[in-house]
């Protein structure tokens, strides 16, 4: 259900996507929600965001893995935005991220949610922190890099969607990736 939750937020927001839609989505028996999500809605929607935080953290180790090439930090966000591109190409523009889709639903009006988000977004940067360092970006910069890295993929994300165009997507890439590497720290 929690899956079903994401996938729905994703794609319709928080305010669009209703308890009963998320059994149905999941095949799951609505009494299930009252037992497993006593908290009703908001709990689902911070469940379903921490989830996406989770997931979004652990395609860094599945993206380093994919590399044929030595892991840079231009080639890992050349994935991150790869990973969007494709669904793009192939599905379509209806669906974005359901943490953003949250904050941008209930950061004001609900502050779980909120909190939910802040924290799903530090477990998405601090594997993209850790793999930055391991590039050989400094570790005091890295964390900040990595916040550079995710909250450009999210604008993209967005500007993709308005314009039904994947150009905001291959254009961060290309304009941010030679600035990932040049903070790689150099050895004399």
């Amino acid at each position: 259900m929690v899956f079903s939750a994401a996938q729905l937020i994703r794609r319709d927001g928080v305010s669009a996507t209703g308890m009963r839609e998320v059994a149905a989505h999941a095949r799951a028996p609505r009494g299930s929600l009252q037992h497993y999500f006593p908290g009703g809605k908001e709990q689902l929607v911070n469940e379903a965001v921490a989830w996406a935080g989770r997931y979004a953290g652990n395609r860094v180790a599945r993206f380093l893995a994919a590399m044929s090439e030595p892991p840079t930090p231009s080639r890992l966000f050349a994935a991150m935005v790869q990973q969007w591109t494709d669904e793009f190409q192939t599905a379509g523009f209806a669906s974005g991220c359901p943490v953003a889709a949250a904050t941008v639903d209930c950061a004001e009006s609900t502050g779980s949610t909120r909190a939910a988000a802040a924290d799903a977004f530090a477990t998405w940067n601090a594997p993209v922190a850790r793999a930055l360092t391991s590039m050989g970006v400094p570790a005091a910069q890295a964390p900040s890099l990595a916040t550079l890295m995710i909250s450009t993929l999210e604008g993209a994300i967005l500007i993709s969607r308005a314009e039904h165009d994947i150009r905001a997507l291959t254009t961060v890439a290309q304009q941010l990736g030679p600035l990932l590497d040049g903070c790689v720290a150099t050895t004399p």
